[in-house]
């Protein structure tokens, strides 16, 4: 019964942690390294958690895409943060990519103040970039995706592959370095794909809280990346992990 316990203290600890070291569960179970590991054992074969070099996190897979009404009150203060620090990315005449989503929705809020090309995906990005004259907008077009309200298909990556952007931010609801960015469908994948493959700045805007997490479908390695923005929640050995790599990691 105390094994169990102590299997439960760690799940709970995990749940509420984002990715976690040997060191850490140590100091908040009261068990030695050796206990802990063998415990992380027992639930790596039960499949249940991921061990990686950076630490140990739950199995963290996620199968459907979030609605925007399921995301928009999620991690609010990070994704201003972010959204803030990329609109200093952006200069006046720049002709910028954006993804859907509601840390992109942030971003675009930050920069009505520019003469920008904005080409997006999103339908509320686009309506809400539509008011200020200064902006020239365009929506890719397509298939509307319900769960996020923004264009999809063939239609829309036609021209995403026609286009040289300043910059291309690009958005997740799941990254880590050993599988990059990722997404639950395949669709969407190849989308995002052509949305960040030809911008002279390719972007990735994401909140620390979705680092580990995993979906099906692979959209890009992290080292295609020239820029990535996230915030300070991420461990110290992810950070130090991250860092090692070529793009410029930001974290806000």
């Amino acid at each position: 019964m105390k094994g169990q316990s102590r299997l439960d203290q760690i799940m709970d600890y995990l749940k509420s942690h984002n990715l976690v070291t040997v060191e850490q569960l140590v100091a908040a179970i009261d068990a030695s390294p050796a206990t802990i590991r063998r415990d992380l054992i027992k639930l790596d074969k039960q499949g249940v958690i991921i061990r990686s070099h950076g630490g140990v996190t739950l199995d963290r897979f996620i199968p459907d895409q979030p609605t925007t009404n399921e995301k928009i009150h999620r991690n609010q203060h990070e994704k201003q943060a972010i959204a803030q620090y990329a609109a200093g990315m952006v200069k006046a005449g720049d002709s910028v990519v954006l993804d859907a989503g509601t840390t992109m929705m942030e971003l675009a809020r930050h920069l009505t103040h520019l003469p920008l090309r904005v080409i997006t995906t999103d339908l509320h990005i686009a309506l809400f970039l539509s008011a200020f004259k200064q902006i020239e907008v365009t929506i890719i077009g397509g298939r509307i995706d319900d769960s996020s309200q923004s264009c999809i298909g063939d239609h829309g990556r036609r021209l995403l592959r026609n286009i040289y952007p300043d910059v291309a931010f690009v958005s997740c609801n799941s990254w880590s370095m050993e599988r990059g960015i990722t997404t639950p469908t395949e669709e969407k994948a190849g989308l995002k794909q052509d949305l960040a493959a030809n911008g002279r700045k390719r972007v990735l805007l994401a909140d620390s809280s979705k680092y580990g997490a995993y979906s099906l479908f692979c959209v890009t390695p992290l080292n295609t990346l020239t820029d990535i923005v996230t915030d300070k929640g991420l461990t110290p050995e992810v950070q130090h992990k991250l860092r090692q790599q070529p793009f410029v990691l930001k974290l806000v």
